[in-house]
C-alpha cells in the first residue's frame, strides 16, 4: 500500500464541520493527566493545545503543589489538584471522584512522574471504562499498559527512545525501517502509534502517514508536550485516533514553521501554540 504525506488538501478531509447549533462541550471535553513536582509546563502546554485545537473544554489533573501557577496561567483550564506529586492510586482515586460523567479524549503522561504502575493502569481502565479515546505519551508509554490498550481507541506517541522502552525493539535510522517498525507495532497490538521524529510516522497498523512539517527550532523543549494536547483535542472532537494523529502532526509542524519564519531558532512552544489558529482556521466549516 502506498505510504501518503500529510498536505492541506489530506487535513482538509479529516477536521470535521462544527454544527451551528451546538453548544458548550458539544466539540469535545478533554482531560490531560500530567505533571510534577520539576514538569510543571508540560501538561500546561499540553492542555491549552487542546483548547487551541477547538476543544470546548480542558481538564488538567496536576499535583496540588504546581496546580496554582497552572490555574494561574490561563482562566480557560478546569484544574484538579491531585494530592500527591506522583501518581499513586489514591490520586487516581481522587481524580475519579472529581472527574465529569463525560470525557471524550485523554492525553496522559507529559510531565508525569508515575510512582506505581498499577496506578497508570487503572485511570487507562477507569478512562476506557467512560468511552474516552486516549493519548499516551512520555512515562505513561511503558510496556504494562499495552495488553489493556489493545484494540482500543488509543494513540501512542513515542520518539525513538520511548519506542524502544515500550515495544521492547528499536525503530531503526532508515525511514523505511521506521516505516515497517511502527506499522508492524501498531498492527500488533491494535493500536495508532505516532512516531516523533523529523520525520513523523503515523500508522494504525494498516495505513501509513508521513508528516514532514518540521523545522530545525522545534528541538525545543516542549513542542511534543503541544502535539499530544493538539491529537487529544482532535480526538475529542470526534477524530479517530489514526485520523487525529494525522491532524495532529500536521498541524504542530504547520504552526512551528510559522512561528519559525518569524522568530528563527527562538522558538518556544508557547508561539507554537500561539500559531495554531492561523493554521486551523483554514479548514474551519460550520454546518446547519
Amino acid at each position: 500500500m502506498k505510504t501518503l504525506t500529510t498536505s492541506n488538501n489530506l487535513i482538509a478531509k479529516i477536521i470535521p464541520p462544527r454544527s451551528r447549533f451546538s453548544k458548550k462541550g458539544d466539540n469535545g471535553v478533554v482531560l490531560v493527566v500530567g505533571g510534577s513536582r520539576i514538569y510543571h509546563g508540560a501538561p500546561l502546554l499540553a492542555s491549552m493545545a487542546a483548547m487551541r485545537s477547538g476543544a470546548d473544554l480542558a481538564y488538567v489533573a496536576v499535583p496540588r503543589s504546581i496546580s496554582i501557577p497552572i490555574r494561574s496561567f490561563s482562566p480557560s483550564l478546569i484544574v484538579l489538584p491531585l494530592p500527591d506529586d506522583r501518581l499513586t492510586v489514591g490520586s487516581v482515586n481522587k481524580l475519579k471522584a472529581l472527574l465529569p460523567k463525560r470525557m471524550d479524549a485523554a492525553a496522559i503522561g507529559m510531565g508525569l512522574s508515575v510512582a506505581k504502575v498499577e496506578a497508570l493502569i487503572n485511570l487507562i481502565k477507569e478512562l476506557g471504562g467512560m468511552d474516552a479515546k486516549i493519548l499516551l505519551d512520555a512515562s505513561a508509554l511503558v510496556p504494562d499498559v499495552l495488553p489493556i490498550v489493545k484494540g482500543k481507541q488509543v494513540v501512542l506517541t513515542p520518539h525513538a527512545g520511548e519506542f524502544t522502552r515500550v515495544f521492547g525493539h528499536e525503530v531503526g535510522k532508515s525511514e523505511e525501517e521506521r516505516i515497517d517498525n511502527v506499522k508492524k507495532f501498531a498492527s500488533k497490538h491494535k493500536v495508532t502509534v505516532l512516531l516523533k521524529g523529523w520525520v513523523d510516522v503515523i500508522s494504525d497498523g494498516s495505513k501509513v502517514v508521513l508528516n514532514k512539517t518540521h523545522n530545525s527550532a522545534m528541538t525545543v523543549g516542549g513542542t511534543g508536550d503541544v502535539l499530544s494536547g493538539l491529537t487529544a483535542g482532535l480526538l475529542a472532537k470526534g477524530l479517530d485516533p489514526f485520523n487525529a494523529s494525522i491532524a495532529g502532526a500536521y498541524i504542530n509542524g504547520a504552526a512551528g514553521n510559522i512561528a519559525y519564519k518569524k522568530l528563527g531558532l527562538h522558538i518556544l512552544p508557547t508561539d507554537v501554540i500561539d500559531e495554531v489558529p492561523t493554521v486551523m482556521k483554514k479548514f474551519d466549516q460550520v454546518r446547519s
